[in-house]
């Protein structure tokens, strides 16, 4: 059994998530700012299904990428080098997030919910949540969105509707985050394809200890220039 939460912003304990499924935590609460903003503070994160109610996370072990250790392939360099999308930031925020909502097959559902892309929204809006969008010939082809509090970034999700187009995103906002000195990319889930591109799995515990050591630290909340990936170079 798991805790339902009331209307206090208070979590259990991480301690008390499921082992199976991993790293379920607790039901209930809202996915107001101040929720929002004291589960990711903790390494907490909602991720339920339409018709259900919300459900907050905390996975062991987790799922991280060091900026600096991002793997990028030789194609993937090519890819870079040949400039072959617009890379910009925070420009269509609602977009990345439609797109990253669309089913990925016929008859799926999504668990990035209308109530989940309006609270996500309203993060934006604050300057928390931020998204890296791949375009070509005026087109969103490609991109990511995530929760970037003091040096840490929280990955939520990403799409491609062109070869490449999200692994753009992922290395143009490895390379941002580098050069801001941000500590760390929370992956969430381990998947083969993240951990081909240099994500490795870290405990629970010293996610939590990493998250208190660089959450405090960074600058404030505010949304990032619309070019601030354009100048990067890849040799």
């Amino acid at each position: 059994m798991i805790p339902w939460l009331g209307s206090e912003v208070v979590f259990p304990p991480d301690e008390q998530a499921l082992c199976e499924p991993n790293g379920l935590l607790a039901a209930g609460g809202s996915l107001t700012p101040a929720w929002l903003l004291a589960a990711y503070r903790r390494g907490i994160f909602p991720w339920f299904s339409e018709g259900e109610p919300i459900l907050w996370w905390t996975p062991d072990p987790r799922l991280v990428l060091v900026p600096d250790h991002l793997h990028v392939s030789h194609s993937l360099r090519r890819t870079l080098r040949r400039q072959r999308f617009e890379v910009r930031t925070d420009t269509a925020f609602a977009a990345v997030l439609r797109a990253c909502a669309a089913p990925r097959a016929p008859g799926l559902g999504t668990w990035i919910t209308p109530a989940m892309q309006a609270a996500y929204l309203r993060m934006h809006e604050l300057g928390h949540a931020h998204s890296v969008e791949c375009w070509r010939e005026g087109r969103l082809v490609g991109g990511l969105y995530g929760m970037a509090l003091g040096r840490v970034f929280f990955g939520e999700s990403m799409f491609t509707l062109e070869t490449d187009a999200s692994k753009v995103a992922l290395a143009h906002l490895a390379r941002l985050l580098a050069e801001r000195a941000y500590a760390i990319i929370d992956c969430q889930m381990t998947t083969a394809h993240l951990q081909s591109m240099g994500a490795r799995e870290m405990s629970r515990a010293h996610f939590v200890e990493t998250l208190a050591r660089w959450v405090p630290d960074g600058p404030p909340a505010q949304k990032w220039a619309a070019d601030a990936a354009r100048y990067l170079i890849w040799p």
